[in-house]
């Protein structure tokens, strides 16, 4: 059983920090939005919800942080090797056997909170980077484990991928494309209206408890839900509510159809922004690379929000426009200079 472990906290739900995009650089002039108008009705937050809320934010309020998302890239994993650090590697055990990173320990996704609890000791470590193919799924796992209070933990950016290019062949490299660049457009589209969050039913009082259920309960269900292809989303764009996660600017220059932006910093924990956020649809969250959108759906999960991320970002269908418009807008389009030539070792 995962037990959440309690963070210092220095902030309260009033007042949060700015997230980082998925460009790393959200700009600082940009102000907060709000979509809520003053004379919009208000709607009561069921009890559940706001207990959760209450105990993330006693807990530190990750999601608000500046360590949101906690991202290491390949080369500080390689060049902290001999220290004190602790690798798990989630993907199967074919691919972990076919290569890993000397010293990985291979554990299936579902099995982390057991991990954590009974089989090391998480905070004896600096730090516990967790890898994966691209970067994605372990985002997503980083992400619910850090809110479950492992403060030590990151998601190492590119997966596998990033450290050689044997494992980008299959992953990264196969996945980036430009197939629905023609279908983009530039329209603003409003936020739903204002609505009770996901409802949990538990039946518990007790915040950690709550915490506790949800954590292990995400776990348990596996991430394959969590994710979603650009080319079911640009199929069928009205059966999703899609959440450019993103700068105003990148949203500005060609987002997919239908598709509303939600601020960095300024969505996840701020109850009027998770109102607009529907609870009767599948919600898709997209970034560039598809690694923040990761945390960020973990988190909307974690409330009951049926939310997956758009694997490889915005890579995945615009590939071209956004090598074109990197130095313009700071896109990270995944190029081969992303990938090492490090060492890795066979079972």
């Amino acid at each position: 059983m995962i037990k959440i472990k309690p963070i210092l906290s220095f902030l309260t739900l009033a007042a949060f920090v700015v997230l980082l995009s998925c460009s790393g650089g959200q700009k600082k002039t940009e102000q907060t939005q709000t979509s809520v108008q003053e004379t919009t009705p208000k709607v009561e937050v069921n009890a559940e919800a706001k207990l959760l809320l209450k105990t993330l934010n006693e807990m530190g309020d990750y999601a608000n942080s500046r360590n949101f998302p906690s991202l290491i890239k390949p080369s500080s994993v390689y060049e902290e090797l001999d220290g004190n650090i602790y690798i798990i590697d989630l993907r199967n055990e074919e691919a972990y056997n076919e290569g890993h990173i000397k010293g990985a320990v291979r554990v299936d996704f579902s099995d982390l909170p057991a991990y954590l609890t009974n089989d090391i000791k998480p905070f004896e470590y600096d730090k516990i980077v967790v890898v994966c193919y691209s970067g994605q799924i372990s985002s997503y796992a980083a992400s619910l484990l850090r809110l479950a209070g492992y403060g030590n933990v990151y998601a190492m950016r590119w997966g596998m991928s990033g450290w050689n290019k044997h494992f980008a062949e299959d992953a990264w490299l196969a996945n980036v494309s430009s197939d629905y660049e023609d279908q983009l457009e530039t329209e603003d589209h409003d936020k739903a209206p204002i609505a009770d969050l996901p409802k949990l039913n538990t039946g518990s009082t007790d915040g950690d408890e709550l915490l506790q259920q949800r954590i292990e309960a995400l776990f348990a269900a596996g991430y394959r839900d969590a994710l979603v292809k650009a080319s079911a989303v640009f199929e069928n764009p009205g059966h999703y509510y899609t959440i450019n996660y993103d700068r105003k600017d990148k949203y500005d220059s060609g987002h997919i159809p239908g598709a509303v932006r939600y601020k960095p910093g300024g969505t996840l924990g701020i109850v009027s922004e998770m109102q607009t956020i529907p609870v009767d649809k599948e919600v898709v969250l997209y970034c560039n690379t598809g690694h923040n959108s990761g945390f960020a759906t973990a988190y909307l999960r974690l409330f009951g929000y049926d939310a997956k991320t758009l694997t490889f970002g915005n890579n995945a269908f615009m590939y071209d426009k956004m090598k074109e418009e990197e130095s313009a807008l700071s896109w990270l389009p995944f190029t081969e200079a992303e990938i090492h030539d490090y060492p890795y070792v066979q079972n």
